[in-house]
């Protein structure tokens, strides 16, 4: 029968460990952080204080004296 425990990891093993799980993560929030910096420089640029969109482009809030 194969053992289904080969011993504790080797510290080199234990980092790749950890970088495979939480790597993607710390990319994919380095990249978001990224693009809102980008996207809110684009804003400045513009002249908007805040971007009048939600996430699928339409306006964000409308104003309608009828209600």
């Amino acid at each position: 029968m194969t053992p289904l425990h080969l011993g504790p990891l080797h510290p080199v093993e234990q980092i790749a460990t950890i970088v495979l799980a939480f790597g993607p993560f710390l990319v994919l929030g380095i990249v978001i952080a990224i693009r809102r910096r980008a996207e809110a420089d684009l804003d400045d640029d513009r002249g908007l204080d805040a971007p009048d969109r939600d996430l699928d482009g339409g306006p964000e809030h409308r104003r309608d004296p009828e209600r």
